[in-house]
């Protein structure tokens, strides 16, 4: 009796019977072979190395899902989808080519089951495989073998496999052989060390205390001299790596951050070690000593001021903050409303040239005191440009996120709103350094302009908006016309 891996030999070759390769003239059947082959040096799970033959059956042939799962079970049915690409019947395949790869490795991204990291890398080895002998042989004459002509989109394409497989397979030769040709293609695109062996050191944050929580991820106290970032699951290594390269080079230029150690694993999620003794978030001496809001902001406001007033240098490349916010307009306000995403554009454009220092996610939960001195993390958003843009996300923080629905916007912090919103006031006077109440005033404005930037796109991000989001835009749009009708630009 014929096992599954034998069966779905028989099966793929019938359906791919008579087609050849696109790149090469042999038969389509050996390069759904080779994923198999590459397969069986990393699982011996049938199910798995079955769906490598199969992979391409939906794609390429009149197979179907449906039959494959009855055949071969759901499993089976379910990684052959992830690997097969959604088409766009009229469109040309050149111009969909960026918007088919990208729908495909979402599902690689999002999925759980190790079987579609596996099959993806193996599939993706198979195919640079070939790719590499052809550049070797004709250069880069070999790109117009392709729909997608730019060798740039084929880099981006390969990098983001080996980034999202890298955590679970990155000791695997395979993994290693396809950084090996990927650096070959394009050079220096990885660290050569990824084509050695490496294995990140494995640590669990189960009984840790949660520290914190933040865009990006969320900080342990992993013993009394460590703390631990574990990193989102839609955060590569490549994330993570640059993350601490910019806060290595922000404390080269004075910024009071912790180093991490490095990168390690945790579950299948990234993480940082940090050292800090004995250190507390500023969130949580809030929220055990809030009599002491006061003291607490002028610690913040002093940070603040230690981190903004360092100068960036050209040669220092960090991204700049309005690149960011601008980003938020397109994606948030502009679907809200056009004419007044063209407003706040002309404010954004109209800020002067600054060269300062940004956090970009500078909050309370950001900020441990360590025997009495705040030390900065979550450095992954540092930029150069306007304090305001800082502000606007400290009032996003403190005051916007908690005035509006709960229902439609999470709060970002785990404190009462009365204490956020003493200790942002308390804040801003020490930052400005005066109770000018009309100073006050306008910087609150244009912070409040900045936090509803952000609160447009938050809505946004969900494709369809509920009767609740609906009815936060609107306010949303009435309070911004009327602060961009008072105020006549956003510098400090």
């Amino acid at each position: 009796m014929m096992n599954m891996v034998e069966e779905a030999i028989i099966y793929a070759t019938i359906m791919h019977q008579g087609s050849r390769r696109k790149t090469k003239n042999i038969p389509t059947i050996l390069h759904p072979l080779e994923v198999a082959q590459i397969l069986a040096t990393i699982t011996e799970d049938e199910e798995i190395i079955t769906a490598g033959i199969l992979h391409d059956v939906v794609e390429d042939t009149d197979g179907t899902l449906e039959e494959i799962e009855k055949r071969f079970g759901f499993r089976v049915a379910f990684l052959v989808d992830s690997e097969t690409e959604q088409k766009f019947p009229g469109e040309n395949r050149e111009k969909s080519w960026r918007k088919r790869k990208e729908l495909s490795l979402k599902k690689l991204k999002e999925s759980n089951d190790i079987g579609v990291e596996m099959l993806w890398l193996s599939d993706k080895l198979a195919n640079i495989r070939s790719l590499a002998g052809d550049f070797s042989e004709r250069g880069n004459d070999v790109w117009q073998s392709f729909h997608q002509k730019d060798p740039n989109e084929h880099k981006w394409y390969y990098s983001k496999v080996a980034e999202y497989t890298e955590l679970n397979l990155n000791k695997t030769g395979a993994y290693k052989e396809l950084i090996k040709h990927i650096n070959y293609i394009w050079p220096d695109t990885f660290d050569s060390g990824k084509t050695r062996y490496k294995k990140y050191k494995e640590v669990s944050v189960e009984g840790c205390p949660l520290l914190g929580r933040g865009y990006k991820g969320d900080v342990y106290k992993y013993n009394d001299e460590l703390l631990i970032k574990v990193y989102n699951n839609n955060n590569t290594y490549l994330n993570v790596q640059q993350e601490l390269e910019s806060s290595r080079r922000a404390f080269v230029l004075g910024a009071p951050t912790a180093i991490s150690f490095g990168i390690v694993s945790v579950g299948n999620r990234y993480g940082a070690m940090y050292e800090l003794f004995d250190a507390d978030t500023l969130t949580q001496k809030l929220k055990k000593d809030p009599a002491n809001v006061d003291y607490y902001a002028l610690v913040m406001a002093n940070l603040a001021h230690q981190i903004h007033d360092i100068q960036i240098d050209d040669e220092d490349i960090f991204p700049k903050a309005k690149t960011r916010f601008a980003n938020y307009i397109e994606n948030g306000v502009a679907k809200s409303d056009a004419g007044l995403a063209r407003e706040l554009f002309k404010l954004l454009d109209g800020l002067d040239g600054n060269r300062n220092m940004i956090h970009g996610d500078f909050h309370t939960s950001n900020v441990f005191l360590q025997m009495g001195e705040p030390m900065v993390i979550d450095m992954d958003r540092i930029s150069v440009g306007s304090p305001i843009l800082e502000l606007g996300d400290m009032y996003l923080y403190y005051v916007g996120c908690e005035e509006r629905d709960p229902l439609e916007i999470d709060p970002y912090l785990d404190i009462p709103y009365g204490i956020c919103k003493s200790f942002y006031d308390a804040f801003i006077i020490h930052y400005m350094d005066t109770s000018d109440k009309d100073v006050i005033s306008l910087v609150n404005k244009k912070a409040r302009l900045i936090s509803n930037i952000r609160l447009f796109n938050r809505i946004w991000k969900k494709e369809n908006l509920s009767s609740g989001a609906k009815a936060l835009e609107k306010k949303l749009i009435m309070d911004t016309t009327e602060l961009v009708s008072s105020i006549t630009d956003l510098n400090l």
